[in-house]
């Protein structure tokens, strides 16, 4: 959800008042890399990219919203967990990175070994319920229902 949300607003952006980024898969040459083979086999499969990030690394960073940092013009939001056994923080830490080398205005957070890992803003954990109260506050200062 937080790759496809980063996804959506660097190519839309004008039809997102803003957008939150939960523990987002943010660099997939890079998540290649430290993926198991399985992994690696879904995305070179015909029915997704159909090539390898070493055979075709022009189209994985197209897919990455860290190559498309520059683009950002929607309000963000951006949370990650250091115990995310599915992104790796150091992904998400590129990222943040990488917008602010652009000199974007995003706000972040990272949440230092919060129980859950991927999943730990879906639980009903004191860190949990932190991570949706920020989210939501963020979120409010720009939808106007």
């Amino acid at each position: 959800g937080g790759m496809i949300a980063l996804i959506n607003i660097f190519e839309h952006p004008e039809a997102y008042a803003a957008a939150y980024a939960g523990v987002p898969v943010s660099d997939l040459v890079a998540r290649m890399g430290y993926k198991s083979e399985g992994y690696r086999a879904q995305f070179s499969a015909p029915y997704h990219i159909g090539k390898t990030a070493e055979a075709d690394v022009a189209e994985y960073r197209r897919r990455s919203p860290i190559w498309n940092a520059h683009k950002l013009q929607t309000p963000l939001l951006i949370h990650t967990n250091t115990t995310d056994e599915d992104v790796n923080v150091l992904e998400v830490e590129q990222l943040i990175r990488a917008l602010k080398a652009e000199g974007k205005k995003f706000e972040h957070k990272i949440y230092q070994a919060a129980p859950g890992g991927h999943s730990f803003n879906r639980l009903d954990t004191k860190l949990a319920r932190e991570s949706r109260a920020e989210a939501y506050k963020f979120l409010g200062q720009y939808l106007k229902p």
